[in-house]
């Protein structure tokens, strides 16, 4: 018998609270709320609202008393550091009466840490020493202010450090553990995540639909990206287990062919890394337009060295005939926005440092620039691969971070696609 909607639990309510002035001035991007959103989102929460405050002391007070009364889980970043500005704890300790207690065990934690950095500690970092009479600390192994936990009235107060470094590790190893054990999060991933590469958001949907209507009461989301575009299929009623889940995910990938990135959440050069490894070959990179945004791509992966074998970036005439070795012919007659100098630069880039590919990246990001049959947004991508040398021509409106970010992920995308046709050769041949 179905379970009344009526008679189903209500499922937690999550608010997260971002402090600070520079939040709201837009001298910091308000990253907590994507990143936060996204770990909860993981694990079947959605956060019901964000909120950012100013760091003054009524500000907030009125909003944690708002949210405090509508939620089952408050989580603040910020504010906990030893400046005057950081007001959140004295300010919620007030709200919840509750007081505020030294604690000589973070006194002398935030002590050590000072002598490691070989710095001197000052009287206002006792500040951060303070920890509610009925609550609990979450050690920072990052920083000197500790996170706090506070269990009171029904619900559940989680306030963490604003810094990223700090913060990011504090949540996934201490608050995620904590709230799955209350059951106010799945222990694991509540969905399974389908991740595509060159195929739009409109046209993904109609080449699942025929696969989702096979499945009633299957959960749905889309979310596109710049050059991908994830799919999320989920059971909220429950009828559905993981394994049945990832059958589901596995016909969508079958479908897709080449366009099927991988299952999760690792990023289009994290996929490439993986065929680079799992074949033992290695990549460099050229760049002009996009000065070290592919490079900075792979190196961003942990145990890049064991594929990657460096980048050059030739922003100049001189400097691609220098480092690339590209021909000065070429670039008179062609340019350096052109098929032919893509071509070169990865050719060159794949001999000058050994690698087996050599990606290239050249053209026109804006705003200004461009001439003719190559206007503003043009981009030339170069691959030398063992089984030839190609050049693809693209086109990307848009401003120039939009136009260098396209051209970079285009040119990963190509790679990777290069890479599978290159392994499926291997396999017929191995057949044979």
């Amino acid at each position: 018998m179905a379970t009344p909607e009526s008679s189903k639990p209500r499922p937690p309510r999550y608010e997260l609270l971002t402090l600070g002035d520079e939040l709201l001035l837009g001298l910091t991007a308000n990253g907590h709320l994507t990143w936060i959103g996204a770990q909860l989102g993981r694990r079947g929460v959605l956060l019901q609202r964000n909120v950012t405050i100013t760091d003054e002391a009524d500000a907030i007070a009125e909003q944690f008393r708002e949210s405090w009364a509508k939620s089952d889980v408050v989580i603040t970043t910020g504010g906990l550091g030893p400046t005057c500005d950081d007001r959140t704890r004295d300010v919620l300790a007030t709200a919840l009466g509750q007081k505020l207690i030294l604690d000589p065990a973070i006194e002398q934690t935030i002590a050590d840490r000072f002598a490691k950095l070989n710095r001197k500690m000052t009287p206002n970092n006792l500040k951060q020493a303070y920890r509610f009479e009925r609550g609990e600390v979450l050690p920072n192994a990052n920083g000197t202010a500790p996170g706090l936990w506070v269990e009171q009235d029904g619900k559940i107060l989680i306030m963490l450090p604003g810094p990223p470094n700090e913060l990011q590790p504090m949540f996934t190893e201490q608050v995620l553990p904590r709230l799955a054990r209350l059951g106010l999060v799945s222990e694991g991933e509540a969905y399974v995540q389908i991740r595509s590469a060159g195929v739009g958001e409109s046209m993904l949907e109609t080449k699942f639909q025929p696969i989702f209507d096979r499945h009633p009461g299957l959960g749905v989301a889309f979310c596109a990206h710049q050059g991908q575009v994830d799919c999320r299929v989920s059971s909220p009623d429950g009828r559905y287990a993981r394994t049945a889940l990832q059958a589901i995910a596995q016909e969508c990938a079958v479908l897709l062919g080449d366009d099927f990135m991988c299952f999760g959440h690792d990023s289009l050069a994290k996929v490439v890394a993986d065929q680079l490894r799992e074949s033992g070959r290695t990549l460099a990179v050229a760049e002009s337009c996009t000065g070290g945004l592919l490079a900075n791509n792979f190196t961003d992966i942990c145990g890049a060295s064991k594929f990657f074998q460096g980048g050059i970036v030739s922003y100049s005439n001189d400097s691609k005939m220098l480092l690339l070795d590209c021909p000065e012919c070429l670039l008179s007659q062609h340019g350096a926005v052109s098929a032919e100098c893509a071509v070169a630069m990865a050719t060159g880039v794949a001999e000058q440092l050994g690698a087996d590919f050599g990606v290239a990246i050249t053209g026109f990001a804006g705003p200004t620039g461009g001439c003719g049959e190559n206007p503003v947004g043009t981009i030339y991508l170069g691959l030398h691969a063992p089984g030839g040398d190609w050049s693809r021509k693209l086109t990307y409106p848009g401003p120039r971070g939009t136009v260098k970010q396209r051209s970079v992920t285009a040119a990963i995308d190509w790679l990777r696609r290069e890479l599978i046709r290159e392994s499926r050769k291997a396999s017929v041949q191995l057949a044979n």
